[in-house]
């Protein structure tokens, strides 16, 4: 498994340079966390007396920088840290990489996703082929499209255009769903989700998510109120996560104060109010897209949990 490992993270920056990308290194430690919905783990700064946050995603809203300052292609594989709940799908320290190329868009990210991904699991496992949880699951049949607000519709009966928060609660106690409590529409609708995501084998990806569940995702001109964003659906579960970038800094800036009255109301998961990354994006970032993928994909391709895949995960000390 070790071996396999190393094979895995060898691959896809084989594969990454080989396409013209640059690897980087962003700040491990930052003011505000940004790049994805999660609780940050919080420490003190002694030289510089302030608080500080682990990040969340590999250098999101860095990387980005490096696409207003002129760079094209660049990624980064390194730790992140969530301080939030433990099972066979999700770890508090974990590796992953991200992505972020300009002048492409969701499309272009997706396509370049699908080739990165079987190359990944041919150089490691020498396999396209795989047997995850109870499915069968074949990387390298036609992947599909899973349209967000008709798979909900679909298994649920429920309209995301047309429902409120407490249809949805009525919906999930209905399913026999335990949910997290929630106040608002867009984390309902992401508990919908993922109770319908649990019905598809894949491989594909999902396609349209609403903007309010999609804070750093490039609104669809051609689908208003939902973004270009999409994310790869193995065995029942997310494993990896890309959109159009949103370059807009009146629009960006307008969602993070949305996401900061989230924080206010207590969500801990909600996006921080970066006003240095609004005015980054003031000087121009170009059509950029890009992806995140962790090692969760090869605990899934491994089908193992994620803790048996980790070489020394923490763990309590005896008393």
């Amino acid at each position: 498994m070790i071996v396999k490992k190393a094979k895995y993270y060898q691959s896809m920056r084989e594969f990454l340079t080989g396409k013209g990308f640059v690897e980087v290194e962003t700040p491990a430690l930052e003011n505000t966390t940004g790049g994805a919905d999660a609780r940050p783990f919080v420490t003190h700064h002694n030289a510089l007396d302030m608080d500080v946050y682990l990040r969340i995603s590999v250098g999101e809203l860095w990387q980005k920088r490096l696409m207003v300052g002129g760079m094209e292609k660049t990624f980064e594989m390194g730790r992140i840290f969530r301080n939030e709940g433990m099972d066979a799908e999700h770890l508090q320290d974990y590796t992953s990489m991200e992505y972020y190329w300009a002048y492409a868009n969701w499309r272009d990210g997706m396509r370049l996703t699908e080739e990165l991904i079987k190359y990944i699991a041919k150089e490691t496992f020498g396999t396209l082929k795989f047997k995850i949880k109870d499915f069968e699951v074949d990387l390298g049949k036609k992947w599909e499209e899973y349209d967000y607000r008709e798979e909900i519709l679909k298994h649920t009966k429920v309209d995301i255009e047309k429902t409120e928060v407490k249809e949805i609660k009525k919906k999930l106690q209905e399913l026999k769903v335990e949910y997290d409590e929630f106040n608002d529409l867009g984390r309902g609708i992401d508990q919908l989700w993922k109770y319908c995501r649990r019905q598809i084998a894949g491989p594909g990806y999902l396609i349209y998510p609403p903007k309010a569940v999609s804070p750093l995702a490039k609104e669809s001109p051609e689908r208003p109120g939902y973004v270009e964003r999409y994310q790869l659906i193995l065995a029942g579960s997310e494993l990896c996560n890309g959109y159009s970038e949103l370059n807009d800094p009146i629009d960006q800036e307008e969602r993070f104060k949305a996401q900061q009255k989230l924080r206010d109301k207590g969500d801990e998961e909600a996006q921080m109010n970066d006003e240095d990354f609004v005015e980054a994006l003031k000087h121009g970032m170009p059509p950029t897209t890009g992806l995140g993928i962790s090692e969760r994909l090869f605990a899934f391709l491994m089908d193992r949990p994620m803790r048996e895949c980790q070489i020394f995960p923490l763990m309590k000390p005896k008393k």
